[in-house]
């Protein structure tokens, strides 16, 4: 029996943060919403969302797609749904409409794991597997040496054996990683995060510094396009280097992970265009034997790790949790493993919907 998508809507929800956050600085978060309902009355929740504004574009865009591609079709696989819509970019660029992607890709496969009565892991082709979570909310590029101990004392109370601060390639970097190392209990790693703020000498004294604290990884020192410095730097130091979360599908990755440019991988779910993309990245990965550790939504990324085996990480850097109704969080020993419910189990907060949705 054919079953049809009879209903799909997206709308823009317009969430404010409590201030500043992270090594942008952001203050709000467009948060883009698609729900579908298939003819047999199953449904699917997906999102996709927006730093720094420009979510009314996003939105627009995937009603389009909604309206064209999705709604009153007959239902698909996920994966064969994604390769439709992106091959409707082909002259358009992947840009906005990766971001649109995923909010609908991510509903889809929420849709498509309900209807098989699986977790999502499960519906991805995997078994529930149990990670590690880093600390990573909390710390500022400008933050106080001893504010950002405590941050990392706080994370390694929870459990977590890795923190990951914000650094921005100035001097004032040194006390603060320095503190931050000497504090930590043995078994706790550190980590830092650029933010693309460093130029290459920049980045490479910062990898200098990071290396006499055995620091884990060095993340985003450069600008997400700049595949030349990341080839110079990788070669002239020792430290792993992490970046990811400013690409857009696997392939702005690929020569990076050719030229072995770098070592983590950290696909953002909106930017990559949602799950099917940021798991073909992992399977990618795999080949390379690189690490992938995607960008922040641990309680939906750890139902991919399931299905790759070069997941190994999953950051706590809280943004969009105050949304969602209880999603998974780190136990007392810092991981955390997947929900077992139907699909990929996240729920809106009572009253999200009516508080943060617009009349867009």
């Amino acid at each position: 029996m054919t079953t049809i998508l009879k209903r799909a809507t997206a709308e823009l929800w317009e969430f404010p943060l409590s201030g500043p956050t992270g090594g942008s600085g952001i203050t709000a978060v467009d948060v883009i919403v698609v729900d579908l309902e298939d003819s047999a009355g199953v449904t699917g929740t997906g999102f996709s969302y927006v730093l720094g504004g420009g979510g009314k574009t996003v939105t627009h865009a995937a009603r389009d797609m909604l309206s064209r591609f999705v709604e009153g079709q007959e239902i698909v696989p996920p994966q064969a749904l994604w390769r439709r819509l992106a091959g409707s970019l082909n002259r358009l660029g992947r840009g906005v409409g990766y971001l649109s992607i995923a909010a609908i890709d991510v509903a889809m496969w929420d849709l498509y794991s309900r209807k098989q009565g699986m977790p999502l892991y499960k519906a991805l082709g995997g078994v529930a597997k149990t990670l590690p979570v880093y600390g990573s909310g909390g710390f500022g590029p400008m933050q106080d040496p001893d504010a950002a101990v405590e941050r990392a004392l706080e994370y390694a109370d929870m459990g977590c054996t890795a923190v990951k601060l914000r650094v921005a390639g100035a001097p004032s970097d040194l006390p603060r990683i320095q503190a931050v190392a000497e504090a930590l209990p043995d078994g706790v790693d550190i980590m830092a995060d650029a933010n693309e703020k460093c130029d290459l000498a920049r980045a490479q004294w910062l990898a200098n510094v990071l290396g006499d604290v055995n620091a884990l990884w060095f993340e985003e020192p450069l600008p997400a396009h700049d595949a030349n410095g990341f080839a110079t730097l990788a070669q002239t130091c020792s430290l792993p280097i992490a970046t990811g979360e400013h690409h857009q599908g696997a392939v702005e990755l690929a020569p990076l992970m050719a030229d072995r440019a770098v070592s983590i991988l950290q696909p953002d779910l909106a930017m990559m265009g949602g799950i099917t993309e940021s798991l073909r990245l992992a399977q990618i990965a795999e080949h390379y034997n690189l690490v992938v550790s995607p960008h922040f939504l641990p309680a939906l990324f750890i139902h991919f790790a399931g299905a790759a085996p070069s997941i190994r990480w999953m950051e706590d850097f809280p943004l969009l949790e105050p949304l969602f109704d209880s999603p998974v969080s780190m136990d007392a020993e810092g991981n955390i493993s997947p929900s077992e419910v139907p699909g990929h189990g996240l729920t809106w907060a009572d009253g999200a919907r009516a508080e943060f949705g617009t009349d867009l």
